[in-house]
């Protein structure tokens, strides 16, 4: 390998090695992650369509923003700070195994002089006997020792947890474990919606990326039901589904209850409850002002109809009780939106037990047709997100590590201790690579123990 090309792949493994590098590859990913938590991700709903022009559109379609965590520009920052963490971790952490692996035993002079904390006691004890005592000391005060003869004295070395000086190391893997994980659910998994009326079977659904996924078996609903709060807002949306094989039901996935944050999970496909709607008709007849020749009309919530003078209708909303809006009045009522055949619309409230105030209120307007509510037929249905994530499992697991590695980094630290005996002198000192004002009134109460055990005083 020439000189050349030994300087271009130090300064390469330098790039990777970079402290710099890390924060402009986490700061960016956060900004990224800001970006697509803002934008919608998949299928774009028409109300956001619409607050958007269509050059923006483009423009953020070619830069991969509606569906931004499966871009190859965000996969390639995650393979980079991949690598960053593995470069940063493989350059630092032979020096971390040897301070764990080969501790220094002997406290030299110049190490002493290095300690932040440490004391010196006379003693006339002899040297073996004063090893002795020290030995147990530690044993029972801190850790137990190793023991060096080195230049004609002996040496006590103890040390406490060195192997939380590893723990950033774990916050490394986990990072990288929990890269794996959604690795794996971009790639082998999918997200997607399925509506399904009340009675019905489903066996397919659609993704986010507009692709039909068949499930492997079929869903049923059985019943949805909602409640609300006293003043209409919904308070629970409930659906249970029956999961089927081959058109059987599977025992233990039958009339299942779901609800938001109660999800059914069957063969790693997790269907979560998302919305709802009603999926009935609306009947109406439409007459002259005298109710002769009334001609009947079917709706649902999402059809329109044509009246004989050219008007279209279509529900706005429907109760099967009116006296909760209007107190004098009671039975079912519909709203619904007129729009004239020259344009202009207007919402009509259109009485299913008052049928006087539908003609009433087609005469106040001067209106030649008087529509009649006959009531609806009741049907919700049920939409559901549905989840497949076969890396789910992995990322737990990175973010376990991810725990169990902060703690070990901020709440631990590796504290060592030395004591020398030689020619009547007990030297100990001591250091912690974290917190160390707290090792230091350690060492302190430490350091008093020890003068008291050699001298019996008591400071």
């Amino acid at each position: 390998m020439t000189t050349k090309q030994h300087g271009f792949l130090q300064s390469l493994w330098d790039f990777f090695c970079s402290l710099k590098l890390t924060m402009f590859l986490m700061i960016s990913l956060a900004i990224l992650s800001i970006i697509g938590t803002i934008i919608p991700q998949g299928t774009l709903p028409p109300e956001y369509l619409a607050t958007i022009s269509p050059a923006k559109h483009q423009i953020y379609k070619t830069l991969g923003f509606f569906d931004m965590y499966h871009s190859w520009w965000f996969i390639l920052l995650l393979y980079l700070l991949t690598v960053n963490l593995v470069a940063c971790s493989i350059k630092r952490l032979p020096h971390i195994w040897k301070i764990i692996s080969q501790p220094t035993l002997v406290m030299s002079s110049g190490l002493e002089q290095s300690l932040p904390n440490k004391a010196s006691f006379k003693s006339s004890d002899r040297p073996e006997l004063l090893k002795e005592k020290l030995t147990a000391f530690l044993s029972s005060e801190f850790a137990r020792p190793v023991v060096t003869e080195a230049d004609g004295a002996w040496h006590l070395f103890a040390q406490k947890t060195p192997w939380c000086r590893l723990s950033v190391y774990f916050v490394h893997l986990s990072v990288i474990i929990i890269f794996i994980g959604a690795m794996i659910g971009s790639l082998f998994g999918y997200k997607g919606f399925v509506n399904i009326l009340e009675g019905e079977t489903v066996s397919k659904f659609m993704s986010r990326s507009e692709q039909e996924i068949n499930l492997g078996f079929s869903v049923r609903c059985e019943q949805f039901s909602k409640t609300d709060y006293p003043n209409g807002a919904p308070k629970e949306f409930k659906s249970i589904l029956t999961v089927l094989e081959n058109g059987v039901a599977v025992p233990d996935y039958t009339n299942v209850r779901v609800i938001v944050n109660d999800p059914l999970t069957y063969k790693g496909i997790t269907f979560y409850q998302s919305s709802y709607g009603n999926a009935g008709n609306y009947y109406f007849t439409v007459s002259g002002l005298d109710g002769k020749n009334a001609a009947p009309i079917t709706l649902d919530t999402n059809t329109s109809a044509t009246l004989p003078d050219g008007s279209t209708m279509h529900v706005i909303e429907a109760t099967d009780d009116v006296s909760q809006f209007v107190p004098n009045l009671s039975g079912p009522a519909a709203q619904v939106e007129i729009h004239g055949p020259q344009g202009g619309s207007k919402k009509v409230i259109i009485y299913a037990n008052h049928p006087e105030l539908n003609i009433q209120n087609a005469r106040e307007q001067k209106v030649g047709l008087v529509l009649q509510y006959k009531g609806a037929q009741k049907k919700m249905f049920t939409g559901l997100q549905v989840a497949k994530d076969p890396g789910v499992w992995i990322v737990w697991l990175g973010c376990a590590l991810m725990v169990l590695g902060i703690y070990g980094s901020f709440l631990m630290s590796h504290r060592r201790v030395w004591i020398r005996i030689q020619s009547g002198i007990v030297t100990i000192g001591g250091n912690a690579s974290k917190n160390p004002a707290a090792f230091e009134r350690y060492f302190e109460l430490l350091a008093q123990k020890l003068k008291k055990q050699l001298t019996g005083e008591k400071h």
